[in-house]
């Protein structure tokens, strides 16, 4: 029997986590990132949702597309810039943007503000989602049954 869930609780309770996953010299950019997995904390399967929180300087990611999952990105407090193929601009409380599975436009928010950025990121859970980065030599592939964690490796397939 698993423990019983929340049906409700302030969003600022769930334990915020820094960093980034990335390789060197890619994940520079991302590490003062801080993220509440909020769904996780519901026990939810089928989609994630974080509250993703950037300090002034930092990136919420490399950019980056999925084959498989759709993300949703809708933005809180602060303003941060959208990076696409199209370009940038600038996104502020109330505006979203979503990004839907296979299609090869590259995205991520960067905060070029002097304060913090602050943003909720949905997406479904797709085990064997896979995709690539644009600007830089990397792909990622998640990890069947890794619960979201993936591995990195160039885009010929040779890892880091």
């Amino acid at each position: 029997m698993s423990a019983a869930v929340p049906l409700k609780l302030p969003a600022l309770s769930v334990t915020e986590n820094t960093g980034s996953s990335y390789p060197e010299p890619f994940r520079t950019p991302c590490l003062p990132r801080a993220s509440r997995r909020l769904a996780d904390a519901f026990g939810l399967s089928q989609f994630g949702v974080n509250m993703v929180r950037l300090p002034p300087g930092a990136w919420s990611s490399q950019r980056h597309w999925h084959a498989k999952e759709d993300e949703f990105v809708y933005m809180l407090e602060g303003e941060a810039v959208l990076a696409t193929d199209e370009g940038e601009t600038v996104m502020r409380p109330g505006d979203c943007a979503g990004f839907p599975a296979g299609v090869r436009n590259g995205h991520h928010l960067k905060n070029e503000s002097a304060a913090d950025a602050v943003f909720l990121v949905v997406g479904t859970r797709i085990e064997d989602d896979h995709g690539e980065y644009p600007d830089i030599d990397m792909r990622f592939e998640n990890i069947p049954g890794g619960g979201g964690r993936g591995r990195f490796t160039r885009k010929d397939g040779t890892p880091y």
